[in-house]
């Protein structure tokens, strides 16, 4: 097989490059070469994505090459194969028969590719993995985005035949796919699995049980399940309970139910948790203690009186809290998000009491700017290089005759009034003196 016809194998799945059209461009600082399939003009700059570590491949219908599937692969092919860079491929927009898809596994155990990436894209048919029965594959990241395919549900042959490269598996992401559940006996094959993501899906709390049965993904440490149709939050602590490594787990914008407390224990491995945009008006207990991360933003929680000792980064943003929570209960946390809330007044003690703060958002509250909430607030303007968001952010919704404005101004209108504040004791002690009723020791002591 001649040089062009190789590479061509390569770059568009098999077919012969006299048979494809495409146009390409390469970043050269990126090492990023993007070719679409539907543009018909000459094939003269399709070369230069020799030197590619990333190749994108975008835009097309290859029904017509569904017969390419049978090419073998000889030793000119495997030889080009093994000067290729690339290391990630995506394939974008396209109708592809899944024999087809079959046929560009045999290439990549000759290539150094890492990731592999299909991204609005449908699958046609089904294909036989036979072929692929016990070979390994050097790709570790899978990645589909708004894909089609035929059901999951009787597959269970095609994925033992590549049981050998989904063992080895480490990330894998299906998003914005439909996927109702994960047949158990795939997540069994996924031993290695460290990464996976399955957002914006239709995973729901009946189809938990089987996506998560005993035994699958035992080493995950990373699961995403944002934006699908769960709803019991117990349902889901009870399901998940299974995964003894989990670390991160992201249950974002799912409508979840939740009682103030549970019998259900989350894995003490656990240490970033997010809630956010789940319309809690609390959140359950327990807690794992060893959280470092807990996201309940947008969310209806009026408090939040867990004792976290070792959580790192807190985000109570845009909920209905009216008061600071006590620090005591994450005394070492670092990031604390409070902004979008109804707190009218950040206690100097309390902000004080975080000595590991380093980050604070706090804008969007009903600040109140007179002359008794002005005197706790100083200690927030003092700490302006810790806090991103001031001072735009920070405005007056009370008294009246500050309300809009910002904090910072009011803050130096209210100066004068809480400087005649300190000084009216002097003046009733100066009044008393000159009326006998106190000596000028006694003044003098009271200054100091």
């Amino acid at each position: 097989m001649q040089l062009s016809q190789a590479f061509a194998v390569v770059l568009l799945m098999g077919l012969q490059l006299s048979e494809v059209a495409a146009s390409c461009s390469f970043n050269q600082p990126q090492r990023h070469c993007s070719c679409s399939l539907l543009d018909q003009d000459k094939l003269g700059n399709l070369f230069q994505c020799f030197s590619a570590s990333v190749l994108e491949l975008r835009g097309g219908n290859l029904e017509q090459f569904a017969g390419f599937a049978s090419i073998s692969v000889d030793e000119s092919v495997i030889g080009i194969l093994k000067m290729l860079n690339v290391t990630k491929i995506v394939f974008g927009d396209l109708l592809v028969p899944e024999v087809l898809v079959a046929a560009v596994m045999k290439f990549m155990p000759y290539m150094r590719l890492t990731e592999l990436q299909f991204d609005n894209c449908t699958f046609l048919g089904k294909a036989s993995w036979l072929p692929m029965d016990r070979v390994i594959l050097p790709v570790s990241s899978l990645r589909f985005h708004k894909v089609t395919s035929s059901s999951l549900a009787d597959r269970g042959q095609d994925f033992s035949y590549l049981s050998s490269w989904l063992e080895s598996l480490r990330d894998l992401t299906v998003t914005q796919s439909q996927v109702p559940y994960i047949p158990c006996s795939m997540g069994k094959v996924f031993r290695t699995l460290r990464y996976l993501d399955v957002s914006e899906n239709r995973l729901q709390d009946q189809s938990m049980g089987p996506s998560f049965c005993p035994g699958a993904f035992p080493q995950l440490q990373v699961l995403k399940l944002r934006h699908n149709n769960l709803s019991s939050f117990l349902a889901t602590c009870e399901t998940l309970h299974q995964l003894e490594e989990l670390g991160h787990l992201d249950l974002s914008q799912n409508g979840l139910l939740a009682v103030p407390s549970s019998s259900c224990e989350w894995q003490p491995s656990l240490r970033i948790l997010n809630l956010s945009a789940t319309g809690l008006e609390h959140v359950p207990r327990p807690l794992p203690p060893s959280l470092e991360v807990l996201d309940v933003s947008s969310n209806e929680l009026h408090a939040l009186d867990h004792a976290l000792p070792f959580l790192k980064k807190l985000f109570l943003s845009n909920n209905r809290l009216r008061a600071v929570p006590s620090p005591q209960n994450y005394p070492a946390v670092e990031a604390l998000s409070l902004d979008g809330n109804l707190i009218s007044c950040l206690p100097r003690g309390e902000l004080r009491a975080l000595r590991h703060l380093q980050s604070l958002w706090a804008g969007g509250n009903l600040y109140n700017c007179s002359c008794a909430g002005a005197c706790e607030l100083p200690a927030l303007a003092s700490r302006g290089p810790l806090v991103p968001d001031w001072p735009q952010d920070y405005r007056c919704a009370a008294p009246p005759r500050h309300r809009g404005a910002l904090l910072k101004d009011a803050l130096a209108a209210e100066l004068q009034c809480s400087t005649a504040g300190a000084m009216a004791p002097v003046s009733v002690l100066l009044l008393s003196c000159l009326a006998g009723t106190l000596c000028l020791a006694q003044i003098r002591a009271w200054l100091g």
